[in-house]
């Protein structure tokens, strides 16, 4: 009697699974298949129910697992039995459809937060959060007692974003953290980077994901020097974020009410004026892609609400002539001002794996750069070139019908193991992106370790393109040109400053794509001993 009252166990056996499709497409099967309890059948030929289920019995009786022969017979009686689950998936299924939604219509920007170590990022990011109600009051001040007790009060709003205890013990972000906002125009990830040069991996990982970066500039005297001056992070991060794909650049100039600052003009001035040629050296068009703001992070000045006129007099002025080339007050409007612009949502789908977990199979994270998924989309991993199927999509805990590109999602991948599905990997429909382990390339020199002051064949370093890291060496160099445009074929070395045409081999295979076609999948940047060495 154990197989009745288990009817799904029955569907292993061909013979059944045979005679149940027999009878579905006859007239008497239709009905049987309809019917939810296999005790309240139709009896045509006048048998009743307690019959039926002794003759199911004595079916089962005469099944053997080791002999097939004796299947057929059994099968004619139970055939009504599997008939009750189909209709329970179905409902499932449907239920899970209608979860789903299409996505927010608003689009949706990935900020990233950078700049040099305690500049202000945690604390502005967590002042965003607080300012449009994504933290409550009661947490807050959970918070203040919190950096109360460690002798830090103006650290507070940076505990919203920095959550673990090294964090907040040395009042450094290690990894990037996320949080999410809306307002009317659009919806936001933060990915607040830390500053540390330690964690420039990091910082590269977040930046890789972003579509704007909030370069964030203390204001106050000798913090500003010290993040700009060489071997600060201020300049470090704003070429990485251009190099990684950061679309515009939002330059905040923090700790304006500090009490060496006081909102001077003077000094805003000073900060924009030196940043101004360098991110123009760094690629940046700087009318185009870059626009300054003075802000203070900690009050909230110019964040969502412009500054008292009492405390600034000098900003209304500059922002309605269009000065600083912004025409927007706040730090808010600013963003929702924006406008992306190369998303195309009718190419192939090219998502980068940021990270995999398994939950009742494997969940791939990473940003859609290109296409729309949808569940069901059958997609092509690459390097590997192994074949799956795409389950279901989420955004945060949502499941979506369609991502379009700019959507963080985390994709089910069907038939995939935590092994197939690798960092670095991108998720791609046909035709598949390249894979490759040798490339030649366009790099331009920016700095060099101590140790090896010129760029020759054999320099090794770590080759970072979208999500992917892999060991790199530079094997062979066919062109060189320095900063005055002279170039020279066949040179044996390059120096800082250069723009070099050479070959890479990777260690292993990433993929990656000709920057014409897809931009996001043809930036990478070479790094070793803590520096960046090339773009």
């Amino acid at each position: 009697m154990k197989l009745i009252g288990d009817p799904d166990s029955l569907g292993k056996y061909p013979e059944v699974e045979a005679l149940i499709a027999s009878i579905a497409e006859g007239e008497g099967g239709a009905a049987a298949m309809e019917e939810d309890d296999w005790e309240k059948g139709d009896n045509d030929d006048g048998a009743d129910a307690t019959a039926a289920a002794e003759e199911l019995a004595g079916g089962v009786e005469d099944m053997k697992i080791d002999d097939g022969a004796p299947l057929a017979t059994a099968a004619a009686g139970a055939a009504a039995a599997p008939s009750a689950p189909p209709p329970a998936k179905k409902e499932s299924a449907e239920a899970a459809a209608a979860a789903a939604v299409e996505g927010d219509p608003r689009e949706h920007l990935n900020l990233v937060f950078i700049g040099h170590v305690d500049a202000g990022k945690s604390t502005l990011s967590g002042n965003i959060l607080y300012l449009t109600d994504n933290v409550d009051r009661r947490t807050v001040e959970k918070y203040e007692a919190e950096a109360k007790e460690r002798n830090r009060e103006s650290w507070f709003l940076a505990f919203i974003m920095d959550t673990n205890e090294e964090e907040r013990a040395k009042g450094k972000t290690v990894e990037v953290g996320r949080a999410r906002f809306e307002t009317e125009a659009h919806r936001y990830s933060i990915l607040d980077a830390p500053g540390h040069k330690n964690y420039v991996p990091n910082m590269i990982m977040g930046a890789s994901q972003a579509d704007v970066g909030v370069l964030v500039i203390s204001a106050r005297k000798g913090e500003f020097e010290s993040g700009f001056d060489k071997g600060g992070q201020t300049r470090e991060h704003a070429l990485l974020a251009k190099t990684l794909g950061v679309s515009y650049l939002v330059v905040v100039i923090n700790k304006m009410d500090e009490p060496t600052v006081q909102w001077k003009k003077e000094r805003f001035d000073e900060c924009v004026s030196k940043l101004r040629p360098f991110l123009k050296g760094c690629g940046y068009k700087i009318k185009k892609e870059v626009k300054f703001l003075p802000i203070s992070g900690l009050s909230g000045a110019n964040v969502k609400d412009e500054v008292d006129p009492t405390d600034c007099p000098w900003w209304k002025k500059s922002w309605q002539a269009g000065d600083n080339n912004t025409d927007k007050p706040t730090l808010m409007s600013l963003l929702d001002s924006l406008d992306m612009k190369g998303r195309r949502a009718d190419a192939p789908v090219r998502i980068p794996v940021l990270d995999r977990y398994t939950d009742r199979g494997t969940i791939a994270m990473g940003k859609v750069e290109s296409g729309t998924i949808r569940p069901g989309t059958k997609v092509v991993l690459m390097p590997t070139r192994q074949t799956y199927k795409i389950d279901a999509i989420w955004s945060e805990e949502t499941p979506l019908s369609s991502a379009r590109p700019g959507e963080n999602v985390l994709v089910k991948v069907s038939g995939a193991g935590l092994e197939d599905v690798q960092k670095g990997f991108v998720i791609c429909t046909n035709p598949p992106c390249r894979s490759v382990d040798k490339l030649i390339c366009q790099i331009m020199v920016m700095d060099l370790p101590e140790h090896a002051r010129i760029l020759t064949a054999g320099f090794q370093a770590v080759f970072h393109a979208h999500t992917a890291e892999e060991e790199a060496t530079v094997t062979k160099i066919f062109e060189t040109t320095d900063r005055r445009g002279k170039a020279i074929k066949g040179a044996r070395f390059a120096n800082v400053g250069m723009t070099v045409i050479c070959m890479i081999e990777l260690a292993r295979t990433v993929p990656c794509e000709t920057y014409d076609d897809y931009p996001f999948l043809g930036r990478f940047t070479l790094r070793t001993e803590g520096k960046t060495c090339a773009i």
